[in-house]
């Protein structure tokens, strides 16, 4: 049995492997070797993607059926049909649905979502999110306009949830041909309208494990969680130094357990008070502890960023923070210890765990 690490940099993807035991790291890569990587993403059955983007090329996707060891490019492009008047500027992220067999999704820059039921062979638009009546209100955040989260509810196979940034999250119940906003209750302090229909800057967005209804989301404007699949969200934001921050993890084996790394603000993207403080929360955020065994405590002005923390399926859970210097951490005990793994990479853009 191995633990992977895949890893998305601005200057490529790499694929970490180890034994259970996540004391020793052997790392593959770059692939995509000088572009921006948004995403290295596991979608069972040894089939890795990488999604990425060239200065000269523009968006790639490429596959592996063989675990990150060769690749190829996708036999099918994501792109907007001519006449739909957008341009695919970036593949956020690609997901496979463990509901549908061969059924992967691609989040896109400028706020659209595709879906290939061939695994990756042919995708299509939905365009029923990309044409919401909404669209006028969604605007880009400072990383562009992108659906860059999804979560699947395993007892409902036609729910789609996803996050947009900066419109806010959407659900559909009948396989993305109609959208409904799910805002109610997330703050947009950045607009007028304070608690509006849509525009909210979600910043990443995951579900709980165990309960399908209970989802989460670090927000520009706060952390959340819905415990009704997204009607309405609660704050959950007391016990922390700031509202603000990007990448949000759950622990795959006890979806109680949740982690964030605030940032000062907007303005200054960097963690308070020149220390890495990472939060975990047991208790769905109802109260967090500051984590720091192992985590450097001063001089230490790091951004993580949306998609570089992660969390892995043990029994003694490894968490997993990348940060834009290029480092990685990772805790093999749910949190408690931390060890840095990886140090010097590019700047890490996402982290994602799979056991093999």
């Amino acid at each position: 049995m191995k633990t992977q690490l895949l890893i998305g940099t601005r200057k490529g993807g790499f694929v970490a492997e180890s034994d259970a035991s996540r004391r020793t790291w052997n790392l593959k890569g770059p692939f995509l070797k000088g572009c921006e990587v948004n995403h290295v993403a596991h979608l069972g059955d040894g089939r890795l993607a990488i999604a990425g983007k060239s200065s000269w090329w523009g968006p790639a996707l490429q596959l592996s059926d063989d675990g990150g060891d060769t690749w190829s490019d996708a036999p099918g492009a994501i792109r907007f049909d001519e006449g739909r008047g957008h341009v695919v500027e970036r593949i956020w992220f690609v997901k496979a649905d463990p509901r549908k067999p061969g059924r992967l999704y691609a989040g896109v820059d400028p706020g659209a979502l595709f879906v290939s039921d061939d695994g990756g062979g042919a995708w299509r638009e939905v365009e029923a999110l990309t044409d919401h009546p909404t669209r006028a209100k969604w605007f880009p955040g400072g990383g562009g306009l992108m659906v860059h989260s999804m979560v699947f509810d395993p007892t409902r196979p036609s729910r789609l949830t996803v996050g947009v940034s900066a419109a806010g999250v959407f659900r559909s119940e009948d396989d993305g041909r109609s959208w409904t906003p799910s805002n109610t209750g997330v703050l947009a302090d950045f607009l007028p309208e304070k608690f509006p229909e849509v525009g909210q800057c979600v910043h990443h967005m995951e579900m709980h494990p165990q309960r399908a209804d209970v989802i989460y989301q670090q927000n520009h404007c706060g952390v959340y969680r819905s415990d009704d699949a997204g009607d309405s969200w609660t704050d959950i934001s007391d016990g922390l130094p700031s509202r603000f921050g990007f990448p949000f993890a759950v622990l795959p084996t006890d979806g109680d357990t949740i982690f964030v790394v605030p940032e000062e603000g907007s303005a200054a993207r960097m963690t308070p008070d020149g220390r890495f403080g990472i939060y975990r929360s047991r208790n769905r955020g109802q109260s967090w502890e500051l984590l720091t065994n192992g985590l450097p405590q001063s001089n230490a002005y790091l951004q993580v960023l949306r998609m570089a923390m992660t969390a892995d399926a043990h029994q003694s859970p490894g968490v997993y923070v990348g940060t834009q210097g290029g480092q990685i951490l990772a805790s093999r005990d749910g949190g408690d210890r931390w060890d840095t793994i990886f140090n010097w990479l590019p700047p890490v853009y996402s982290l994602e765990t799979a056991i093999v």
